[in-house]
């Protein structure tokens, strides 16, 4: 029985390697596509007839290195180096956009704001009334409530 399970042994590294793929896809943090590759190549060593043993064995070291030399790389590359992996939020995307008052921002109150098709809530940073069709900057968000400052005199 054990023959049989450590001859088609590949096909356990083939389906490591396609979840690992289907998952990576999903997250795109480039850390299961590391192992992912440990799988590919354990793979080929099992068609070469290396021992259970070795195949896990090797599938720990590469996967280990994928994760320490290439991720960083591959990070950097396609992420710009930041922290955040590129995971802006839509909202978090508004900050430093310019909008239009839809509706008046009463003082020391809130009022509407259009950027984009969107209507977002909001208030003026320095407390004054910002009326209707002025251009307005994003200087800040608090949940669904945008905080802006005016562009116009």
């Amino acid at each position: 029985m054990f023959d049989s399970f450590a001859f088609s042994l590949w096909q356990f590294w083939l389906l490591i390697a396609v979840i690992g793929l289907i998952f990576e896809l999903s997250t795109g943090g480039f850390f299961i596509i590391c192992f992912s590759v440990g799988a590919v190549f354990t793979l080929f060593a099992s068609l070469l007839g290396l021992s259970l043993t070795w195949q896990i064995v090797l599938f720990v070291i590469l996967s280990s290195l994928c994760l320490f030399f290439v991720r960083p790389f591959m990070k950097k590359y396609f992420h710009g180096g930041r922290r955040d992996d590129g995971k802006i939020s839509n909202a978090d995307a508004i900050l430093g956009r310019i909008g239009v008052v839809s509706q008046t921002i009463e003082e020391n109150g809130f009022g509407r704001v259009a950027i984009d098709g969107d209507d977002w809530k909001a208030v003026a940073v320095d407390g004054h009334e910002i009326k209707e069709g002025m251009k307005v900057s994003i200087v800040g968000r608090e949940s669904i409530i945008i905080t802006v400052k005016s562009i116009e005199n």
